[in-house]
């Protein structure tokens, strides 16, 4: 039995309808549920409140006819094995973060982020009006995917340190939680790098397992509790400007969906996508004001330590150029972001200056 014949008739993978002598395709009759695997643990903040949020809203535009069942991590699977189980047919579909899945092929980290990246308005621009959703289809192909973009995270974090980084020496065998590229490049600077589900992080951190960890910002920082651990915040990185999370259907499944349910799926992320934005956004002035009176200390990486960030993601990134599908996704994040990164810093950026200073 091959791949496609089995995902139709297992229970996961969801009953095909019966043959028609019509051309038309064959559409399953009646109400579906659907698997949903993600890698966020249950009830972490603003993560799994995407899942939850896009599982919502297709249940409700399907008015019922569509549910969605959502698995935290470890429930049906590991945060890392979701990939693996919507490609096999043991799991219908993932909300995730893409870039945890580089080893499968390093264009993913761009549909969650890259180091020096795109903002979150870069990232719609691209992916709604560019060729980043197609793209993302055809990278989803070689996997038997479906995906579509839903969740972003916004600007992410430097990190939590036990110390103080004042050059890049001190990250030379500093144990550090780091996923995607941003981890590579990091590497880079002679840190031990490791990528360890959300869940696990507080825990790896107490123990002193790691010396630091980032992980999105302050208000799902400040719920995670690394506050308690170490005082000693960098508030801007340079691995996540804008981190996007994604929801990837098995591919024959998602087939196997009349239009409306697909249509469905693709907009109900898309809804997703802004809805967790603003979520992360709205909470995140809050938290910090609560950090910084909790004692939290509150920082800046030095120009010397951008700088080296900097070559370091170069010569991460070169690293794939190899790859033809990696180049092509590269050349147009790059050429995409250069469009409109200009007028975004001649308008919003110029006005956002001018408003600070006037208004104090």
């Amino acid at each position: 039995m091959d791949r496609r014949s089995f995902l139709k008739t297992s229970a996961l993978g969801g009953t095909a309808a019966a043959a028609s002598t019509l051309a038309a395709p064959a559409y399953a009759q009646g109400n579906r549920t659907l698997t949903m695997v993600t890698t966020w643990g249950r009830g972490l903040a603003g993560v799994h409140d995407s899942a939850q949020y896009v599982a919502d809203a297709i249940t409700a535009m399907s008015d019922g006819t569509l549910t969605i069942d959502v698995k935290a991590a470890g429930e049906l699977v590991g945060a890392f094995e979701v990939f693996d189980a919507v490609t096999a047919g043991q799991a219908d579909m993932y909300h995730a973060a893409d870039y945890y899945f580089v080893s499968q092929h390093p264009g993913y980290a761009y549909f969650t982020a890259v180091p020096f990246g795109m903002t979150p308005q870069e990232l719609v621009n691209w992916y709604y009006h560019g060729e980043g959703h197609a793209l993302h289809d055809e990278l989803g192909q070689i996997f038997g995917l479906k995906s579509f973009i839903g969740g972003n995270t916004g600007p992410q974090a430097g990190g939590w340190f036990n110390k103080e980084i004042k050059g890049p020496e001190d990250f030379n065998g500093l144990k550090f939680r780091m996923p995607g590229l941003g981890g590579k490049a990091l590497g880079k600077l002679g840190a031990s790098v490791q990528n360890i589900p959300g869940s696990e992080v507080y825990q790896a951190l107490s123990s002193g397992a790691i010396d630091g960890t980032e992980w999105i910002g302050p208000w799902a920082d400040e719920k995670a509790g690394f506050q308690e651990i170490t005082k000693t915040y960098y508030t801007a990185g340079f691995h996540e400007p804008g981190a996007a999370l994604s929801v990837a259907t098995n591919r024959d499944v998602f087939e196997g969906l009349s239009p409306a349910h697909q249509k469905i799926i693709e907009m109900a992320s898309a809804a997703g996508h802004q809805w967790s934005l603003a979520q992360f956004m709205n909470n995140n002035g809050a938290a910090l004001q609560r950090l910084q009176s909790g004692g939290v200390k509150t920082l800046e990486f030095p120009e010397s330590v951008w700088s080296a960030f900097g070559q370091a993601t170069k010569d991460t990134l070169d690293e794939f150029m190899g790859d033809e599908l990696f180049a092509k996704i590269r050349n147009s994040v790059e050429s995409s972001m250069k469009a409109s990164s200009g007028w975004i810093t001649k308008s919003e950026g110029a006005y956002r200056v001018q408003r600070d200073r006037v208004l104090g």
